[in-house]
């Protein structure tokens, strides 16, 4: 198949991009990597009756520390996102995330802002977002809107984006000193769609946990924080305990079906990343140095 007929424009400044947004509204599509949106054109999941590149303004890209915050433009290419010194250093889990993007060809051309923007409930920056407690920094006509990951993702390739805004960049805390982080997934190839997957960060001290965020992903509508269960390790954490968090976790989940995998499937291989996710964490935490 190919995608119905639209119209095509390429802008030079955020300002030029706002006005189209404002003008076209719900029926343009913002243009950047591409790697989500043109193939969902071609299959006519969407059909919007104008596309407006931004793939020029330049303003859009890069990747900056300030002060406690690292800063990267929704432009910034996963590639980018994979060599950056810089996230290495303070975002190593989007370090380790990007590798199980796709392949090289879509890395080269895919971004952070369009992967975001897209919301497929199987990515993996998304949940990263939430493990990393980002912030997504939206631009409208009135200026920038400042918007919490937990808040920004709603549903199946549904954000709090309005129609008349784009998400100009995100902003992360910067791993602290006694940060450890964690990435897996399962899926049937490398680079294919997850069956199930999780992003961490935590602040190990004294063997324990003093802050634990876990994001699971392709195991509901959007990625999701395993709060309830993660308060389950606040006391002092036995291989017992872990396993029972872990069902808890399980039991809690009622997991999409698909032609991929079944709804139990889902949820007992949430369950196995749970257990290694927490096992992992603390194992980095006493290497480096978080036994207290």
């Amino acid at each position: 198949m190919k995608a119905s007929a639209f119209d095509y424009a390429r802008v030079a400044s955020i300002h030029h991009a706002l006005e189209m947004l404002s003008l076209h509204g719900e029926q343009a599509k913002l243009l950047s990597g591409g790697q989500s949106l043109l193939p969902a054109m071609n299959l006519r999941l969407v059909s919007p009756q104008i596309l407006i590149d931004i793939g020029d303004l330049a303003e859009l890209r890069g990747i900056a520390v300030d002060s406690d915050v690292l800063r990267i433009g929704a432009l910034t290419r996963h590639v980018e996102l994979l060599t950056s010194h810089l996230v290495a250093a303070h975002a190593p889990l989007l370090s380790d995330a990007v590798k199980h993007i796709a392949h090289p060809a879509i890395r080269n051309r895919g971004t952070l802002g369009g992967s975001l923007a897209h919301a497929d409930p199987a990515a993996e920056l998304p949940a990263c977002m939430l493990a990393l407690n980002a912030t997504i920094i939206a631009c409208g006509r009135d200026g920038e809107r400042r918007i919490a990951a937990a808040e920004f993702f709603q549903g199946i390739y549904a954000t709090a984006l309005r129609p008349d805004e784009l998400l100009a960049a995100v902003e992360l805390p910067i791993a602290r000193q006694n940060s450890v982080d964690f990435f897996q997934e399962f899926a049937r190839r490398h680079g294919d769609y997850a069956l199930a997957g999780v992003a961490a960060r935590a602040s190990v001290a004294s063997g324990g946990f003093s802050k634990l965020r876990m994001a699971f992903f392709a195991i509901a509508d959007r990625p999701v924080l395993a709060n309830a269960a993660a308060k389950l390790l606040n006391v002092a954490i036995t291989p017992e305990l872990i396993a029972d968090a872990s069902v808890a976790f399980g039991n809690e989940l009622n997991p999409p079906e698909d032609q991929q995998a079944s709804s139990s499937m889902r949820r007992h291989l949430a369950s196995v990343l749970f257990r290694r996710c927490v096992e992992a964490l603390l194992a980095r935490g006493r290497l480096y140095g978080g036994a207290g």
